[in-house]
């Protein structure tokens, strides 16, 4: 036999890869990790995950607000929280993609959940329509990836052949806070050019 073939159970089998795995409740409950990945659960949704993931993210924002307040001392509680919590989803996302064998599972929500609270936080005070137009435009940024969220979600971006490994778990959450930026620039524009708009039939609402 040819030295130079490899034979079927030689290190050309062992370079195959394994297939995906599913996400599931019980995955969920194995590991700390996958439950932050997960959302807590928010991320197994059939359909839309990702919206679902960003509607807990909404829900639970509300939640914190109603027990901590508004202020100074609200707002070192948001900026820890955030701040630790990108390092424990930095951890959970890498950890879990390397569980389900996918770079940028869409199960994965801990991304969404984190930048839209920072959407939300930087953005306060905000009524319902705020908060509203501030979900659509998050949805839309991280959906359709436009422009500079396209840019940072190719950034870190697996290849083939390569092991799913840190960069590939910090690119799964910094397409969702580039989204973020662009969704708060958005909102500040908005704001800035409100009394222009004042002659419109809906300006100044």
């Amino acid at each position: 036999m040819n030295a130079d073939v490899p034979s079927p159970s030689g290190p050309a089998e062992a370079a195959v890869p394994a297939a995906p795995r599913r996400p599931s409740m019980r995955l969920l409950l194995s590991h700390p990790a996958h439950f932050i990945a997960f959302g807590a659960g928010s991320g197994l949704s059939p359909a839309a995950p990702g919206t679902v993931g960003t509607l807990w993210a909404w829900a639970s924002f509300l939640v914190l607000e109603h027990w901590w307040g508004q202020g100074p001392q609200a707002d070192l509680r948001w900026a820890c929280l955030i701040g630790v919590g990108t390092l424990v989803g930095w951890w959970a996302s890498t950890h879990t993609a390397r569980s389900l064998r996918v770079a940028d599972p869409s199960s994965v929500v801990i991304d969404e959940i984190l930048a839209f609270w920072l959407v939300l936080w930087v953005a306060s005070p905000l009524g319902f329509v705020g908060q509203l137009l501030a979900f659509a435009l998050f949805r839309y940024f991280d959906a359709a990836k436009p422009g500079p969220v396209a840019w940072a979600d190719g950034l870190f971006k697996h290849r083939p052949g390569q092991s799913i490994g840190w960069a590939q778990g910090l690119g799964i959450l910094l397409d969702d806070f580039v989204a973020a930026l662009c969704t708060l620039i958005v909102l500040a524009l908005g704001v800035a050019l409100r009394p222009w708009l004042s002659w419109l039939p809906w300006g100044g609402a």
